[in-house]
């Protein structure tokens, strides 16, 4: 009986329990130093200063090769016909991103092409640039930018982007005041979807583009009725945007 005992004793010491069988899981490897350097080139802030030093580049480089002097020497003579008007309208969108002031380069559309082309390559200037402006705040900008909204003007800005994306920027477009790069790297913090923001900023931008590039292609003639209509269209949309701004100003302070 005590031998019986024993040995039943023993077997269940010899026993292993269940869970030293089981293999142990590795703990994770840590991350390598290519992996650590590439999380801290691609995080928000990181991504940031490089929107940050290109838009700085860029500016910088409109200074250097100083585009305003097309108003004053004319378009380059080797570069004419419908490669000009091309040219002029990449150009028109790269020196924008730039910060480079709309009205300058509308009136020089209508200084060098006329009306007709003059419009259009300034609309598609307008266009390119926004998109490029857009394209890079959202993809540079929108995540390290996005926590630090936290004003109630900002706020509210945004909200106003983020829900009523085209109409907003569309109202932005056609009664001017927000200076353009603004409302475009704004418009990309927001959540605006990248095909409202284009169409608003095509259909909205006509007015007040077309009034300009007509004024330029008739400043030789100031006392022209085309002339005197086109500055009426420019300081009309104008003041109505500082009565809207004025108004919606108030209304927020009484939230």
């Amino acid at each position: 009986m005590l031998d019986a005992t024993t040995r039943s004793g023993g077997t269940e010491a010899a026993c292993p329990p269940a869970a030293a069988t089981e293999p142990a899981v590795p703990a994770p490897a840590p991350a390598g130093f290519a992996t650590r350097c590439t999380r801290a080139l691609l995080s928000p802030w990181s991504r940031l200063s490089l929107l940050v030093v290109l838009l700085a580049a860029a500016a910088s480089s409109v200074l250097l090769f100083e585009p305003h002097k097309l108003l004053a020497h004319g378009w380059p003579p080797q570069v004419a016909g419908p490669a000009a008007v091309v040219l002029f309208a990449v150009a028109y969108g790269l020196v924008t991103v730039a910060f480079v002031p709309r009205p300058l380069l509308n009136l020089a559309a209508g200084a060098l092409f006329g009306s007709e082309w003059g419009i259009g390559a300034a609309l598609a200037g307008t266009v390119l640039g926004a998109g490029i402006a857009f394209g890079l705040g959202r993809l540079l900008g929108q995540d390290a930018l996005r926590p630090l909204l936290r004003g109630r003007w900002l706020k509210a800005a945004d909200g106003q982007f983020s829900r009523h994306g085209f109409r907003s920027m569309l109202a932005v477009r056609l009664f001017p005041g927000v200076p353009f790069w603004a409302a475009n790297y704004c418009a990309a913090v927001s959540r605006m979807g990248y095909v409202p923001f284009l169409l608003a900023t095509a259909l909205g931008s006509v007015p007040n583009t077309a009034a300009y590039v007509v004024a330029g292609a008739r400043a030789s003639a100031p006392t022209s009725p085309a002339f005197l209509i086109a500055l009426a269209c420019i300081a009309v949309p104008a003041l109505a945007g500082v009565v809207v701004a004025w108004r919606k100003r108030h209304h927020l302070r009484l939230k």
